[in-house]
């Protein structure tokens, strides 16, 4: 698995899982938390299967 996320997308994802997955204690009592699983581990393994999919890699970006 080639990474295909930058490293900044990946942080946004970090940051988005890990506070969705945070309303488990302090949100309301629902399983809407566990939405926060897929950024979440995106983020942390650099690759996005639906980027992969259709041919997109953001690492690339600003690099010339």
């Amino acid at each position: 698995m080639k990474k295909n996320i930058h490293p900044i997308e990946r942080l946004i994802r970090i940051l988005l899982g890990a506070g969705l997955m945070s309303l488990a204690f302090w949100g309301p009592t629902n399983q809407w938390f566990l939405l926060g699983i897929i950024p979440l581990m995106t983020g942390l393994a650099g690759w996005c299967p639906p980027y992969a999919l259709l041919g997109i890699n953001t690492c690339n970006l600003g690099k010339k």
